[in-house]
């Protein structure tokens, strides 16, 4: 059984992004995450890949577009055309595979996933992507770490954890 975790930065009211780039500048959490998905596949939509400067160091990515003529140049990402071919392929690689965007691709993931690692952002803004609800009579909060606002974090924010509830 695969270890499905969706990893995410996300503000009071889900927001995630704003054409095709992030809301907020959190160097701890860039740390964070790159500690949790080292060494892992990440599996993101074509849009998210595309807002990176270049394929992140040490991690296999695998990259969901409907777009059939859709090529990436890098040996350590693969193209796939839906989430269920992009998780299979994961698992060749890993039994822990991380999701790491954008929305729609949180969206289709959550009934697949096992765990949730959300960065809480605590303000709310305007954006054209969003995290989905999440249902806590299906997830259980099992970690909370809060990290105030300071002179490299614009915002306060909360490290929470999630599992599935059995």
């Amino acid at each position: 059984m695969s270890n499905i975790i969706l990893i995410a930065a996300a503000a009071e009211n889900n927001a995630l992004g704003k054409d095709n780039d992030l809301l907020w500048h959190l160097p701890d959490d860039f740390k964070r995450f790159k500690s949790l998905t080292t060494g892992f596949p990440i599996i993101m939509g074509r849009k998210t890949f595309e807002s990176f400067p270049k394929p992140l160091p040490n991690r296999t990515h695998i990259i969901i577009t409907r777009d059939k003529n859709y090529k990436v140049l890098y040996d350590e990402c693969f193209v796939v055309h839906s989430l269920e071919d992009a998780l299979e392929l994961a698992e060749n690689y890993s039994d822990t595979q991380f999701i790491i965007g954008g929305g729609e691709i949180y969206a289709l993931a959550l009934k697949f996933a096992t765990k949730i690692e959300l960065t809480r952002v605590h303000t709310s803004l305007h954006a054209d992507a969003f995290f989905p609800e999440i249902d806590t009579t299906k997830w259980k909060l099992i970690n909370e770490i809060y990290h105030s606002k300071d002179e490299k974090h614009t915002y306060d924010f909360t490290y929470l954890t999630y599992e599935l509830k059995v």
